[in-house]
């Protein structure tokens, strides 16, 4: 039976991915000036960037509409398609997957008779992160998972994605809280570049570095330290708008001896919204942790007894 997977915008996966396997979005909308856009449908990634820094109010973003969800939904039972599996950004960082929840329900309410099958997924995860996880998913669908499956592996696996994202603008991780405005000041000062990652659904400061080298230094070191390579079979490598920074953690990770795929792909307007100019950023498995191995094993308990 046929499985439609669908996302929200922050997923940032490319147009080739998304026509590849066929994935629906319901875009973010950012507001620039007074004035509103549909991420990937009213403002490209390129004009975004090029007229950022000339805004003189900074964009913000709001959740996609329900009807957005919907659209997706109806285009999907056109489409011949009876399961789908929707795949939100982080519930602790945007209210995009509430929003699907609440498309589930109107959507039920308004079609009572509906065989169709729509499951909402956390991915707990940012950007790429969950753009990674549905990658992954369009994979699995490929090698035969039911629709059971696919969501089981990516309850199982969506707490390991490891993120890494690095950013130049210091002035959007000061707007969202993530840096006080002291440590702003010195980082620019000093060029420390932070280093985010996610904790408990959220972002936050994982580390500081000085300068780009140093940056890709601690990358390369914590996929090596991290990485599960039986889960990696690819990694993304994100950017907002410097694609050069990109390409060379490309070449730091095959010459560390990487041997899977690399996708380079560049973060969308809503996200670009919240990291700013010259972002980087890393996706892939890591390896488990002990609570996650207890979890797991309390989870097989809990099968076993039911």
């Amino acid at each position: 039976m046929k499985i439609k997977l669908m996302a929200d915008s922050t997923c940032d996966l490319s147009q080739d991915v998304l026509n590849r396997y066929n994935i629906c979005l319901a875009p973010l909308v950012v507001s620039i000036e007074g004035k509103e856009y549909r991420d990937r449908i009213d403002i490209s990634n390129d004009e975004f960037y090029k007229n950022l820094m000339t805004f003189k109010t900074y964009p913000t973003t709001s959740m996609p509409s329900p009807e957005s969800y919907i659209a997706c939904i109806q285009g999907a039972i056109e489409q011949g398609y009876e399961k789908i599996l929707c795949i939100c950004m982080s519930s602790g960082t945007s209210g995009s997957y509430q929003g699907a929840l609440l498309a589930k329900e109107l959507f039920y309410e308004q079609n009572p008779e509906s065989n169709i099958q729509f499951e909402v997924i956390d991915s707990v995860s940012m950007s790429h992160g969950s753009g990674w996880l549905i990658m992954k998913c369009a994979m699995l669908i490929e090698n035969g998972y039911t629709f059971e499956e696919l969501i089981e592996y990516c309850e199982t696996i969506k707490y390991r994605i490891k993120h890494f994202l690095s950013v130049d603008d210091l002035d959007s991780l000061i707007r969202s809280g993530r840096l006080s405005n002291a440590s702003g000041v010195i980082g620019k000062l000093l060029n420390v570049k932070p280093i985010m990652s996610m904790n408990n659904t959220k972002g936050a400061v994982a580390a500081k570095k000085r300068g780009i080298k140093q940056v890709y230094n601690y990358y390369i070191q914590e996929f090596l330290n991290r990485v599960d390579y039986e889960q990696t079979n690819f990694v993304i490598v994100g950017y907002t708008s410097d694609i050069n920074k990109a390409e060379n953690l490309k070449a730091l990770l095959l010459e560390a001896g990487f041997k899977g795929d690399i996708y380079i792909m560049q973060m969308g307007v809503a996200v670009g919204t919240h990291v700013g100019l010259g972002g980087l950023s890393m996706f892939f498995v890591e390896k488990p942790h002990e609570d996650f191995k207890q979890h797991m094993k309390d989870k097989i308990l809990k099968y076993i007894h039911s």
